[in-house]
């Protein structure tokens, strides 16, 4: 929860250019960039507000709020293409020195929607509610937190032409990444220590973001937008309940909840979804992901491999923080969860029993009526929605369709698992921290199973939980993942002098 927000220095708005600097250590602009893409670190409004951590505590934080107007020279729609930076100066009366502090690049997409911080004041807020979000709470740990909108797939212009559809929010993530890293020493903090973090379709582009830093795949795109001449890539990922791998969305989705009635009750159709779900197995057979205690993953395995490694542990940590009473209640109410030795037991039957109903029809992502949020992302031109799978497509339009000549591409600038299994991106975060409600129906679980399996196989670190009983966006530790931040980073606050 965010309290008084005021005011108390005013400095020139926030705007582009050369301008005299207050330290004699800030960078000097090279000459050959972009006028329009030099950051004025003298360009702020200094605010006070309150900001209660994780724990409850209030804290009284100073921080100079910047604004960007556009992170390119060329931008196709600045309301969208613009960055806030917050810096902290003060907390609870102590002077503080940002200068090294981890930089949280927070990002609001929702349902691959635009999301524009243009018109905002001071630091945002949760735009999935409850409780303060994790940038305010970065910034009440000392760090720089950056804001950053971008595109998104609804957006149309005068002449009906789709301007925000794929890729167009992750080529303007990626530029704001490379605006701010074009600006070390002028933006206070660490470029080098950049942390993502988004939820359901910004947790995607976080994903994004971490998976292909640097993939010559975008540069063409930022090359027309006029992004600065700098690395895309970041350090760590925080992504919760990240909707990935939508070509391959609508078979995991049949294999998780096939089984499962809709809400209202009824079956989805049995016979598109046996397809979906054994086409599947073609698909995790081909990563060839392994897990320890069930080598190779498959079909065969991988609810097994959700249930122990990702599931139970997930129902192990909630009941045992209940009251005893309260976890003999619980346990009374779901027969179908074990308790024994202090730990949770069930099967992945138990488990879909217990989860009850799936919230989407079959096909899921790539309907047969172009009606789906993703359907509308593979937009183009003055067609608003298209279909990016074979499956549904030939459903359709009968087997010797074939997908417009661009999708495939697209959904490789979409997609981080292919820059982790079909072309290994060496420049990748090696640092995630993956959070997904284990009731949320969203997509299925085993997507998130499948990248976390996938980024330890390639040795990265790794922090993944499902919340259990939890639906889509949750995010309950939420000051955990501040913490993670500092220990990743090797941050410790500096007090200035």
């Amino acid at each position: 929860m965010v309290m008084g927000l005021t005011a108390a220095v005013a400095v020139p708005t926030a705007g582009f250019g050369f301008s005299a600097q207050a330290d004699g250590n800030a960078a000097v602009p090279s000459a050959s960039m972009d006028p329009s893409l030099v950051f004025a670190p003298d360009s702020y409004s200094e605010l006070t507000t309150s900001i209660t951590d994780a724990d409850g505590s209030a804290h009284e934080v100073v921080y100079r709020f910047y604004k960007v107007a556009s992170y390119v020279a060329n931008p196709v729609d600045a309301t969208y293409q613009s960055l806030n930076v917050s810096v902290p100066v003060q907390i609870d009366g102590t002077a503080v020195e940002a200068a090294g502090a981890p930089i949280l690049f927070v990002n609001g997409v929702g349902g691959y929607m635009p999301s524009s911080v243009a018109g905002n004041t001071g630091i945002g807020g949760n735009p999935f509610g409850g409780g303060t979000s994790r940038g305010q709470l970065a910034l009440a740990a000392g760090y720089v937190v950056v804001e950053a909108g971008a595109r998104g797939r609804s957006l149309v212009d005068s002449s009906g032409v789709y301007y925000g559809t794929a890729p167009a929010a992750i080529v303007d993530l990626k530029a704001a990444v490379r605006y701010v890293k074009s600006n070390k020493g002028r933006i206070p903090g660490n470029v080098e220590r950049i942390v993502t973090s988004g939820t359901s379709a910004g947790g995607a582009l976080s994903s994004l973001l971490g998976a292909s830093g640097d993939s010559p795949l975008y540069d063409s795109y930022l090359a027309e937008l006029g992004a600065a001449n700098a690395s895309d890539a970041v350090f760590a990922v925080g992504a919760w309940c990240p909707i990935i791998d939508l070509e391959h969305a609508d078979m995991a989705y049949e294999w998780c909840y096939g089984s499962l009635p809709l809400p209202s009750g009824s079956l989805a159709d049995r016979t598109l979804s046996k397809e979906l779900s054994t086409a599947y197995g073609d698909y995790v057979a081909s990563m060839k992901l392994k897990a320890k205690g069930f080598g190779t993953l498959t079909t065969r395995n991988l609810d097994e491999y959700l249930v122990k490694t990702h599931l139970e542990p997930s129902a192990t940590k909630y009941l045992s923080a209940l009251s005893d009473t309260d976890r003999e209640t619980y346990l009374a109410a779901n027969a179908t969860i074990g308790w024994s030795d202090g730990k949770a037991t069930f099967s992945w039957t138990d488990f879909l029993t217990h989860q009850g109903t799936r919230s989407k029809d079959v096909p899921s992502f790539d309907d047969f009526a172009l009606s789906t949020p993703e359907t509308n992302l593979f937009g183009t031109g003055t067609t608003k929605a298209r279909h990016f799978t074979l499956f549904s497509l030939r459903h359709e339009n009968g087997d010797s369709a074939r997908l417009d000549a661009d999708i495939p591409a697209k959904l490789n600038l979409m997609n981080p698992m292919y820059h982790l299994v079909e072309d290994v991106n060496r420049n990748r975060a090696k640092h995630w921290w993956i959070r997904v409600g284990a009731e949320d129906s969203a997509t299925s679980l085993s997507v998130v199973g499948n990248l976390h399996a996938r980024l330890k196989n390639l040795g990265d670190d790794v922090d993944t939980s499902y919340y259990w009983d939890a639906g889509h966006g949750a995010d309950e530790d939420p000051g955990d993942f501040i913490k993670w931040i500092a220990r990743v980073t090797g941050y410790k606050r500096g007090v200035a002098r």
